[in-house]
């Protein structure tokens, strides 16, 4: 097949084009190669390309940023997305569209399911979700795959960040009270290379399975790779940031089991073979 990545640069565009390269004609184009925002670009490009798929990864993710730039995070989240699914409609394309656990409210006590009402708490999540929406009015042939917490093995994330910090402190304050899914981008991509061979449209929740706190997945990262240093739970209270986070944004891969049964391994698993 001939595939479309968008956000090629990222940390799961590159994941996605190391494995669909494998059995599929794949082009990864990052900002460079299409801005999104620009309507008829989108359209013109795309449809020269004339993909069976696109795997629609860009996006504005910097979540304070979004509240700081509200218009950037419509115009890429938002605009950016109908762009994208209007370009599909141009070539009978199908398209994948990775939104966010960021749609949830956090209220929930129990991991969310496909079907939960969204309910988000920030402009990104707000932005993401508008996404979603384009996504559903403009196509019929559509998997919108929400994720969670990203890490991969290139690109800035978590990981990198608490091992780069414990070079330079002997402690590090981390947050305690936001739980979620340490997601390994090369796992999603597995999933998405899975779904993709199927006509089993919708939407999809897609993490590795299993819940951790911030502080948490910073102890197991310290842990496994033999790290000396004090990590202290705190509350996000006590971090000034713009956007509020939902404290509880686990989801469950039901549709994914129930209509694929394909499982999704745990994070601690997956956290594991990324450091290894």
């Amino acid at each position: 097949m001939k595939i479309l990545i968008t956000g090629g640069k990222g940390q799961l565009g590159l994941d996605l084009k190391k494995l669909l390269d494998k059995e599929h004609e794949v082009y990864a184009w990052d900002i460079d190669e299409l801005d999104i925002t620009q309507g008829e670009e989108v359209i013109n490009k795309i449809a020269g390309l004339n993909p069976e798929i696109i795997i629609h990864a860009a996006a504005y993710t910097d979540v304070d940023g979004c509240e700081e730039n509200m218009n950037l995070a419509y115009q890429v989240n938002a605009y950016g997305t109908r762009n994208v699914a209007v370009a599909c409609q141009e070539c009978n394309a199908r398209l994948v569209y990775i939104s966010t656990d960021f749609v949830f409210d956090g209220t929930k006590d129990k991991p969310y399911i496909e079907f939960d009402q969204a309910n988000p708490l920030n402009i990104y999540g707000e932005s993401k979700l508008a996404g979603e929406e384009f996504v559903k009015n403009l196509l019929n042939r559509y998997y919108i795959v929400r994720t969670a917490w990203l890490y991969g093995e290139d690109g800035n994330n978590f990981i990198k960040t608490m091992l780069e910090l414990a070079k330079k402190k002997e402690s590090l304050d981390v947050v305690n009270d936001q739980v979620g899914s340490p997601t390994y981008t090369r796992d999603l991509s597995q999933a998405i290379q899975e779904l993709i061979t199927t006509d089993l449209y919708g939407i999809y929740h897609v993490s590795n399975s299993g819940e951790s706190s911030w502080y948490q997945f910073a102890r197991k990262i310290f842990e496994y790779t033999e790290t000396e240093i004090e990590v202290n739970p705190v509350t996000s209270q006590e971090f000034t940031r713009l956007a509020t986070r939902p404290k509880y944004s686990v989801m469950q891969n039901y549709s994914l089991e129930q209509g694929l049964d394909y499982k999704m391994r745990n994070w601690e698993e997956a956290l594991k073979d990324y450091l290894n």
